[in-house]
């Protein structure tokens, strides 16, 4: 396993680990789900801000690649498709093994098939409608699927527009633009959707493709700035840090513990409250994208769960959680069994998580560095 490769930055992840553990600790609720009180308040918005977290990082990351691909002499859409394809070797074997089990998991204990299906296949089930209560977590692949086939595709289209623009310049101008116009889907949503709930804002907006590919796009442009201008991305990592940080606990403690909900605040939740968070997280992009290293004592741990991130990601919830519920009940126990239980819970996630990673994420995602895939995009 590679997970301590020298090319890897500790401070991204570090913040992919911070991801991926507020998700877990979001889902742990349901281990406990009449649980009352501050704690369990905080674990749902805990949820939203790691997947905030996740989305950005990544614009952040591949933004990167995008910007060097375009800037090249040899940009095509064939380039283009074998960034598609090198970037699908990577989330869509062990995406569909999720979804295979996940069929297989509802066909075992009764439950019926959503009528959908097959739009888990493409991406589709939660494009431009409610998030389904079948494998839930996808959500969020959905979004980023789309989000780099839309920016590839929209750069792909100023090769034939005739422009004095430079194209780091029109690079940044599709990135804004793509912000905008999933800024401008949220306006629409606010002003022509009947607003129930903070549960139905979960899955009618903060789930669905149409409203959120924005937040992908603000760690493009994080990329952007780093690139373009690396000096005032360093020297703004420690304003920034500041800032995010406050903005981070306004928005994830402050409003909650006000009783800021969407019921008596509609506007704030559907048109910023997702944005900010965004905004947030890029703030604290430059001092962790510039903390290239730790102790190994931190850093292994660190490392090694940002690795299998992904694995836990698709498999904690509806696959490992699931079948827990099912075969062991935890609505009604005692406290001590209920702390064994979350040991359990996560236990199970680390090991199974490490073993999907290791036996079969990481050598389908090694295949796309096969001499044939090369060769044929050359």
């Amino acid at each position: 396993m590679q997970a301590h490769s020298k090319s890897r930055v500790f401070g991204l992840d570090l913040m992919r680990a911070i991801a991926i553990v507020l998700v877990v600790f979001s889902h742990v609720s349901w281990i406990v789900p009449n649980a009352q009180g501050i704690i369990p308040d905080m674990m749902g918005i805990a949820g939203v801000l790691g997947v905030e977290i996740f989305f950005v990082l990544s614009g952040f990351l591949i933004g990167r690649i995008i910007y060097k691909l375009y800037l090249s002499d040899d940009f095509s859409f064939k380039s283009i498709s074998y960034f598609w394809v090198r970037r699908w070797f990577r989330t869509l074997p062990t995406y569909y093994l999720a979804l295979i089990l996940n069929i297989g998991i509802a066909i075992y204990l009764g439950y019926s098939l959503p009528d959908n299906l097959w739009t888990y296949v493409v991406f589709l089930q939660n494009f431009a409608t409610e998030m389904p209560s079948f494998f839930v977590e996808s959500w969020s692949l959905s979004i980023e699927e789309f989000a780099y086939i839309i920016g590839p595709l929209l750069l792909y289209g100023t090769l034939f527009i005739k422009t004095k623009w430079s194209k780091s310049k029109q690079f940044l101008i599709i990135t804004l633009l793509i912000i905008m116009m999933f800024t401008i889907t949220k306006w629409f949503y606010s002003i022509n959707d009947d607003i129930k709930s903070m549960r139905y804002w979960n899955s009618h907006l903060k789930a669905v493709v149409i409203y959120r590919i924005d937040a992908i796009y603000y760690g493009v442009f994080g990329a952007y700035i780093s690139m373009v201008k690396p000096k005032f991305w360093k020297h703004s990592k420690y304003i920034g840090i500041i800032l995010g940080a406050l903005l981070l606990f306004v928005l994830n403690l402050i409003v909650p513990l006000q009783y800021i909900f969407i019921e008596t605040h509609p506007v704030f939740w559907n048109l910023w409250y997702l944005p900010l968070n965004s905004v947030a997280v890029l703030l604290v992009l430059p001092i962790l994208s510039e903390l290239k290293k730790a102790h190994k004592l931190i850093s292994r741990p660190i490392t090694f769960i940002s690795v299998i991130s992904y694995a836990i990601y698709v498999f904690h919830y509806s696959i490992i959680l699931q079948l827990m519920k099912n075969k062991w009940a935890s609505d009604n126990l005692p406290k001590m069994d209920i702390l064994i239980y979350i040991i359990t819970y996560l236990c199970l996630i680390i090991v199974i998580s490490y073993l999907v990673y290791r036996f079969f994420e990481k050598p389908m995602t090694n295949l796309r560095d096969s001499s044939k895939i090369r060769h044929y995009f050359k």
